[in-house]
């Protein structure tokens, strides 16, 4: 009787449960209990969208006043291609480790295997870790000012302030935090790529309403300013943008999907880049549209002429309410590095995930993580200028730079191949476009630093 020969597909997906096997027993409590590898492609799909379709979006237009048409578009079109083009090859170089049974669970881990440890100690684990925690700093922030929006709708005269309702918004964000897996989030984050569908969509709508209508503000799409500040301005622009398009935390969304991982990650991309062509182009389109160059930080401002509603009261309501709690989920996301730094540093991998020398570190830790980042938010109330400053700095070398680099550096692809001349192009350049950009955001940080005031109500 003869035996049936195993199929390659089986004999891989049994390699990649050994691999998980004998990663599993050398993982620390960080990665044992936070990114925990049982989810499907279709969650990754969440959690992606989750990370990239967040509200920055909504600030979308206001990059384009310093743009205008033609090099608005552009720049969102050049930051959908080269973002899902980086994110697919980080995902290629993930999975190739994978198989050689070295499966990276975090971004630091792979620039230290790649790179060398210096650069994963001393670069990718410190920018990573401001990216994210500076993520979620601005999502309270902007959780805040939608509720101060709603309640001065209610209440036109209220003496409420901003740090009031960004206090309100961290207790909620308190609670979430304690949720213990990335994996965890699953359902909540097919509840956020609804949710940021909704506001999207109801945004789009108030701006074609508005600027179809005989209360729309006339429509100017010249570029203000002098030389200089339209130069910067432009600049700013693409730290937005690429704050809007960044996402930061690839390796830790990988690492929530069960092996065999080969492939997910793609379908995953597919899921996420549907909503984002979507969402952020008609978001843009739209509130330059009605708006031009009047369009502010944050286009829900727009929605309100001195105080007066210019849609119904109802449907701005409705639309901040989306966004909040779209906010808290994309906060909570965010979180997941530093809950995972704080769980190898206080947790222990030979206890249970739920046991007393787990759970009250745990509680402890995270805690202290919401409040600081909701005390800072209630301190620097400037949500653009903490949107284009983290661009600059984290979102660009981490989305933009270090995958290529990374595909290069693992595949070696010929010097004389396409591949590795598009590689280096797109490192160089968005290596320059980072400097002069962090220069900008500084500078428009330092233009309104006579504006500043620690716990301001703007």
């Amino acid at each position: 009787m003869s035996k049936q020969r195993p199929s390659s597909v089986a004999v891989h997906e049994e390699e990649d449960a050994k691999v998980a096997a004998l990663n599993h027993q050398d993982l620390d409590a960080g990665a044992l209990f936070v990114l925990k590898s049982k989810g499907s492609w279709v969650h990754c799909g969440y959690h992606l969208t989750t990370s990239i379709v967040a509200p920055p979006l909504l600030s979308l237009p206001y990059a384009f006043t310093f743009l205008g048409w033609t090099a608005g578009i552009l720049c969102l079109v050049i930051g959908a291609l080269v973002t899902f083009y980086s994110y697919n090859l980080i995902s290629l170089v993930l999975e190739h480790h994978a198989q050689l049974g070295h499966r990276h669970l975090r971004f630091r881990d792979m620039a230290h295997d790649i790179l060398g440890p210096k650069w994963g100690r001393y670069f990718v684990g410190p920018i990573q870790f401001m990216v994210c925690y500076g993520a979620v700093v601005a999502c309270t922030l902007l959780g805040g000012q939608c509720m101060k929006a709603i309640y001065l709708l209610s209440n036109p005269n209220g003496t409420m302030k901003l740090y009031e309702f960004v206090i309100i918004f961290g207790c909620f964000m308190l609670i979430l935090a304690q949720i213990p897996s990335f994996h965890s989030l699953r359902y909540i984050n097919l509840i956020s790529l609804v949710l940021c569908i909704a506001y999207s969509a109801c945004a789009t709508a108030a701006c074609v309403h508005i600027g179809s209508s005989s209360k729309a503000p006339e429509k100017d799409y010249s570029l203000t300013g002098n030389s200089e500040d339209r130069i910067f301005g432009m600049f700013n622009a693409i730290a937005i943008i690429a704050t809007t398009y960044g996402n930061g935390i690839i390796p830790e969304i990988q690492a929530t999907v069960a092996p065999p991982v080969k492939g997910k990650m793609f379908k995953a991309l597919c899921v996420c880049y549907t909503v984002v062509t979507v969402t952020f182009f008609s978001v843009a389109i739209s509130g330059y549209w009605a708006f031009g160059n009047k369009a502010e930080g944050l286009i829900l401002t727009n929605f309100l002429d001195n105080g007066n509603p210019l849609v119904p009261k109802w449907f701005i309501l409705m639309t901040n309410v989306f966004t909040i709690l779209q906010l808290s989920a994309v906060g909570v996301v965010y979180l997941q590095p530093t809950n995972e730094v704080l769980e190898r540093t206080f947790g222990d991998a030979r206890s249970a995930e739920f046991s007393g020398r787990n759970a009250v570190p745990r509680l402890i830790s995270r805690s202290l993580s919401v409040l600081i980042s909701t005390t800072i938010a209630a301190m620097l109330p400037f949500f653009g200028d903490i949107n284009a400053v983290i661009g600059a700095f984290g979102f660009m070398p981490l989305d933009f730079i270090l995958p290529v680099i990374f595909f290069n550096l693992t595949f070696k692809p010929s010097k004389k191949s396409a591949i590795f001349w598009l590689n280096i192009i797109i490192a160089v350049v968005f290596s320059i476009l980072g400097v002069i950009a962090a220069i900008a955001a500084v500078r428009q940080i330092s233009l309104d630093a006579k504006n500043y005031r620690l716990f301001a109500d703007v």
